[in-house]
């Protein structure tokens, strides 16, 4: 790279990045998913790295792009029952449930093995 030159967010997609704040991700992922999403949510994606904040001071803010490819990526629902049909049980996939409520009982399943 030459002296002087910086590589912005625009010149590596190519686009300006659609960026919203924890609010109107939560609002946008609850249409998306057509479920509640909340901001605790989207912070919890932040802090565990799923999704980068391009936020400062203390007011995050992410990528409508990213965002849409996260819950692309994890919503394989619609992929695994086109391909299995009738032949699972959704019932024990949890989807009903909040991710945070999963993951905290996954946990807890993992403690007593």
């Amino acid at each position: 790279m030459k002296k002087g030159m910086q590589i912005t967010f625009t010149s590596l997609l190519g686009h300006q990045p659609t960026l919203m704040s924890l609010k109107e991700a939560a609002q946008w992922a609850s249409r998306y998913l057509n479920r509640e999403v909340t901001t605790s949510n989207i912070s919890y994606l932040i802090q565990y790295g799923r999704i980068k904040n391009y936020g400062n001071g203390g007011n995050p803010l992410v990528s409508g792009e990213e965002l849409k490819n996260y819950y692309e990526e994890v919503n394989k629902e619609n992929h695994w029952r086109k391909t299995l049909g009738k032949d699972i049980n959704w019932r024990l996939s949890f989807i009903e449930y909040k991710e945070s409520e999963r993951t905290k009982h996954v946990h807890r399943l993992l403690l007593k093995i």
